[in-house]
Formats: structure tokens, C-alpha cells, sequence
């Protein structure tokens, strides 16, 4: 199995988020590609690209789309270190907390944007803010 983590390029999170994956021991090759990309679009012409700006999302070799909490469940999944912490959070029980975090780094994505960037709406290289609707509470995977 190999994941494809789509991250976006101009989120100073996402980046930082990108750098600390791609240190990590993985037990699961992960290869870290911009969001709505040419290249992402080339691999994955299926997929709403703008969306991906919006949340990290993770592709499976398969097929399989993680988006929102799962997502970030998958990347940790895919590490030495972190997978038996993705294991507890992918229970049901655990998965209340996954989200938390999930938006949080989406809240965190909203501070950190430049206020003169016209380009802060959902879906436009934004956030992803659940009040509003730009995520989807039951994404595929």
C-alpha cells in the first residue's frame, strides 16, 4: 500500500504538517503532493481538486479518499511512531477526538491566513470551517 497525501501549498500549516510527515519513520510509503496541482489533477482526475484545498486529503493506491479526521488518521497511521496512537483514534469511541483536532488545525489554518489574501474563502484555497459547511460530515473512506 502507498498513501498520497494532498496538502495545500500555501498554507503555512499544511507546509509545516508536510515537513514533519515526510521525516517521519513510516511503515507505509507516503508521497506529498501540492493540492489541485498539475500533478494532483494528472493522478487524481476524479477528484474535486477544490476541495482539496480546503482539507488535507489522503489517497490510497486503491482508490480509497480520506478526508477531514480520517485523513489525519491515515498520515499517523502510515508512521512508525504514531500508528498506535491512528489505531485508538479510528475507534468510535476515539473518533470525537480525531475531529477535534481536525478542525482545530482547520481553525488554526484560518488565524495564521494573511488578512489581505482575497483568496480566504472555502474551497478557494481557504479553510475548512464545519460551522459553515465546507466540510463534509461523511467523507468516502
Amino acid at each position: 500500500m502507498r498513501l498520497t497525501v494532498l496538502y495545500d501549498e500555501d498554507c503555512g500549516l499544511c507546509r509545516r504538517f508536510k515537513e514533519w510527515l515526510s521525516t517521519q519513520p513510516l511503515l507505509v510509503p507516503v508521497e506529498l503532493v501540492p493540492a489541485a496541482s498539475a500533478e494532483a489533477r494528472r493522478r487524481f482526475p476524479r477528484l474535486d481538486h477544490r476541495r482539496t484545498l480546503a482539507e488535507v486529503t489522503v489517497v490510497g493506491d486503491d482508490g480509497a479518499v480520506w478526508t477531514q479526521e480520517h485523513a489525519w488518521v491515515m498520515c499517523l497511521w502510515a508512521t512508525a511512531s504514531h500508528r498506535s496512537l491512528a489505531e485508538r483514534l479510528a475507534r468510535p469511541r476515539w473518533r470525537p477526538a480525531a475531529r477535534a483536532a481536525a478542525y482545530s488545525a482547520a481553525g488554526l489554518r484560518t488565524l495564521t491566513r494573511d488578512p489581505t489574501d482575497p483568496t480566504g474563502a472555502p474551497g478557494e484555497g481557504g479553510y475548512c470551517d464545519p460551522r459553515a459547511g465546507t466540510c463534509d460530515p461523511n467523507p468516502q473512506g
